[in-house]
């Protein structure tokens, strides 16, 4: 997905909200704001979003030499989402459609964006819950169940901290011996990193790995040889979050996206209305035709990415 000139005030938006979280300086608050003013001149908007927000959490993470300025939040939610796993489970076990019922809370999780909402409060986590089980989910269920079990090799793309508790509902549901997770390669906002991982207990259940980029989405050319070779591999990818919507969604391969629409940006992309709840199967899943290209340009970021590994 390209990044559009209605992106350029969130950016703006969510680099003093990002600071003025971690900093009460104002001269920080200026020279960064000053900074993104400069950067989002020479903006390229056929990179997607989460290019821009790795570059404004980069530079904070510099000016207020911190290496997680939200890892408080981070575990704030953790805990919080695990205070309710017994209970979401339950609701989970009791339903007539299981993997629906662990879809719609799954997504219900990704509500826990400090990106979107630097100000998250309890309450609209428990509210989010309460109508992703009632609200309509824009997607197919029965799709992503046959995809599940004509896989072999299933890549779960994890987004932020605390949501990875409700992802741990769909986890369930899944043939876990044929499940990688994946999460950060280091911190940015409340993503998800194998600390999280580990706080909230995942790496007991499931093989978790990282991507090795600290970008808010999954940018292929930014993320390891080894992560970039799994997401090849995989027969399905399972993909949390806007961010990964972002930047995945124009990659040849059989992707499901399941998110919350926050921005009026990504209501546009996808046709429906901000707070709409996604199971997104990709449009753009390998043909016969497209293929052979493909293997070619796989030669190509092989290449690129050798050094990172």
């Amino acid at each position: 997905m390209k990044t559009y000139l209605d992106c350029i005030p969130c950016f703006l938006r969510q680099t003093l909200d990002a600071v003025r979280r971690v900093s009460n300086d104002p001269a920080i608050h200026e020279r960064l704001f000053s900074e993104m003013l400069r950067a989002a001149g020479t903006l390229d908007p056929h990179q997607p979003p989460p290019a821009m927000g790795q570059r404004i959490h980069r530079r904070i993470r510099e000016l207020v030499c911190q290496s997680d300025p939200y890892a408080a939040a981070k575990q704030h939610f953790n805990q919080l989402a695990l205070s309710h796993l017994s209970e979401l489970r339950a609701r989970v076990a009791a339903s007539d459609q299981p993997l629906e019922t662990a879809v719609r809370l799954a997504i219900a999780g990704n509500i826990i964006d400090m990106g979107v909402n630097s100000t998250l409060a309890d309450a609209q986590i428990m509210a989010a819950i309460d109508g992703a089980l009632s609200d309509d989910l824009l997607g197919e269920v029965d799709a992503l169940a046959s995809a599940i079990k004509a896989a072999d090799h299933i890549l779960y793309l994890a987004d932020n901290a605390g949501e990875l508790v409700f992802d741990r509902l769909l986890l369930e549901q899944l043939p876990l011996d044929r499940v990688t997770v994946v999460v950060r390669g280091s911190p940015v906002i409340n993503d998800a990193t194998r600390a999280d991982a580990k706080e909230v207990g995942l790496l007991d259940v499931v093989k978790v790995i990282d991507n090795g980029s600290d970008a808010p989405g999954t940018i292929l050319a930014d993320c390891s040889a080894a992560f970039v070779r799994r997401f090849e591999a995989a027969d399905l990818v399972i993909a949390k979050g806007q961010g990964n919507f972002e930047t995945l969604s124009d990659v040849n391969k059989d992707i499901f996206f399941a998110f919350m629409v926050k921005c009026p940006i990504i209501a546009r992309e996808v046709g429906c209305g901000v707070g709409s709840l996604i199971l997104r199967q990709s449009n753009n899943r390998p043909t016969e035709k497209n293929v052979a290209a493909n293997e070619h340009t796989n030669e190509q970021q092989h290449e690129s990415f050798c050094n990172k590994e």
